[in-house]
């Protein structure tokens, strides 16, 4: 392979206008009752040719990463640069920490992610969402929501996180945990079952190994981050995902620059170099 590294254009597997259609749908099916709110994500794609392994550990090093890694194997590598934690198990606890709600990182951004209602309700649906994964646990006590609509950075971006944990208190098998979480709440919508069906039907182009969970597992720890900022590269080609939660007050226009927000420092990440 070739040692050095050069981009293609992108490609979007949907267009600005398909992407406000696929938010005004799950308006519509909000208003029908089917839905309260549902994650839509897009796909891109760029080709390259050379070495794509420094340009990987680039987006691994993005600020604000909790998980930042690359793995690769024959013929395929990801790199991921996500601040959200999936599930944590620490100290007899089960934790997860879900991320929704987005800003630019300035002073006015901060200001308007914590006044906006739209934000904050988005918010609490899925943290009410996650409650009820982990309450279904056997073996765990009371859940508990520990930090509520904290904002964290994320490279240039504000994002709101709130932690949610449970003492585990009988026996907690990996099998019925991960059950129970995957796949995050914070990329599918609420309920579950009716917000991946949405997902299903306007979706152009499935989720690869983005929105999924990826970390490591120990004896009496594991820690697995949800796979939103990742990329993946074949042969050939590099793929990555972005996109957000609509809510019956979701503007089709806002979610579209929103996605293009959290992917812009992946992209350039990828570009630099």
């Amino acid at each position: 392979m070739p040692a050095s590294w050069t981009l293609g254009p992108w490609t979007s597997s949907w267009s600005p206008a398909e992407h406000a259609a696929a938010v005004q749908a799950v308006r519509e099916a909000i208003g029908r009752g089917d839905v309260y709110q549902t994650n839509v994500v897009g796909h891109l794609i760029a080709p390259y040719t050379g070495d794509p392994w420094p340009a990987l550990r680039r987006v691994a090093a993005l600020p604000g990463a909790r998980y930042g890694g690359v793995l690769g194997g024959d013929g395929w590598a990801l790199a991921t640069a996500t601040p959200e934690t999936l599930v944590e198990v620490r100290d007899g606890r089960v934790i997860t920490r879900p991320i929704k709600g987005t800003r630019p990182a300035t002073a006015s951004g901060r200001r308007e992610l914590l006044a906006s209602r739209k934000e904050r309700a988005e918010h609490v649906m899925i943290v009410d969402l996650e409650r009820n994964d982990l309450a279904r646990l056997p073996g765990v006590g009371p859940v508990r929501v520990d930090e509520l609509f904290a904002v964290r950075r994320w490279v240039d971006l504000w994002q709101a996180e709130s932690v949610v944990s449970a003492p585990i208190t009988g026996r907690l098998g990996l099998a019925d945990l991960l059950r129970a979480v995957c796949p995050g709440g914070s990329v599918t919508g609420a309920p579950k079952l009716a917000a991946l069906a949405e997902i299903a039907r306007l979706e152009p182009v499935g989720r690869g190994v983005s929105m999924g969970a990826l970390g490591w597992i120990g004896t009496g720890h594991l820690d697995l981050g949800l796979s939103i900022r990742t990329v993946a590269v074949d042969g050939q080609r590099v793929h990555a995902w972005a996109g957000g939660g609509i809510t019956w007050d979701s503007d089709p226009d806002a979610e579209v620059a929103e996605a293009a927000a959290k992917a812009a420092p992946i992209r350039a990440a990828l570009q630099s170099g």
